[in-house]
């Protein structure tokens, strides 16, 4: 199976590497919220006619490894994913409003993208394994 996608005049391979986080970094996508943003994510690529590689979402990040067809632009396709999962997650769970520092925003306002090349097996890895090493990272730390 060949790499390439192909559309009617055209054959592509634009794969990204997109990390976000929510407002302020704060800790709190985590059980039902982070599956609500997992699935968000996941509808939301399929309705754009992207191809998610990788996902992994994080308490205080998320990770996304995905094929974006070119006549879609990154920007574009990162604003539908962060303003429609925000709306659905602000909607489901009302009490996230409800904090002063927190109003209508979940997500923070911007966000890392880049594109993957040759290494695109090493970045896939990473974003997969990513979790389990931070986790063994914070273990490794002297608490105070």
């Amino acid at each position: 199976m060949s790499r390439f996608r192909k559309l009617s005049q055209t054959i592509w391979h634009c794969q990204y590497h997109i990390v976000w986080t929510p407002k302020y970094r704060f800790r709190i996508i985590t059980g039902e919220i982070a599956q609500e943003v997992e699935n968000c994510i996941r509808a939301f690529s399929e309705q754009s006619k992207t191809e998610i590689i990788e996902l992994n979402v994080q308490v205080d990040h998320v990770h996304l490894l995905s094929m974006v067809p070119p006549k879609l632009s990154i920007s574009e396709y990162v604003g539908i994913i962060k303003g429609r999962t925000a709306i659905r997650v602000l909607n489901k769970f009302k009490h996230l409003k409800k904090k002063p520092y927190w109003g209508n925003h979940f997500w923070s306002r911007g966000y890392c993208v880049d594109t993957v090349g040759l290494d695109a097996e090493m970045i896939r890895k990473y974003v997969k394994y990513q979790e389990v090493k931070e986790r063994q990272a914070e273990k490794q730390q002297p608490m105070f």
